[in-house]
């Protein structure tokens, strides 16, 4: 399952977005949050790790 966002923990930093191998993550400017695209995401967990608000969640 592609990684989900939770809105109300992201603070919009953007560490996800430069972590992500796949370019499958971007910022949404005026919401100030992360989107995952899901059909680039390939579930790898690095965005999990990098996020320093554990607001990115890889499930299985």
């Amino acid at each position: 399952m592609p990684a989900t966002v939770n809105a109300d923990e992201c603070s919009g930093c953007g560490t996800c977005v430069d972590e992500c191998p796949n370019d499958a993550i971007t910022l949404d400017e005026e919401k100030g949050i992360a989107i995952v695209d899901n059909d680039e995401c390939v579930e790898c967990g690095a965005c999990e790790e990098a996020c320093p608000n554990q607001a990115i969640k890889v499930e299985e």
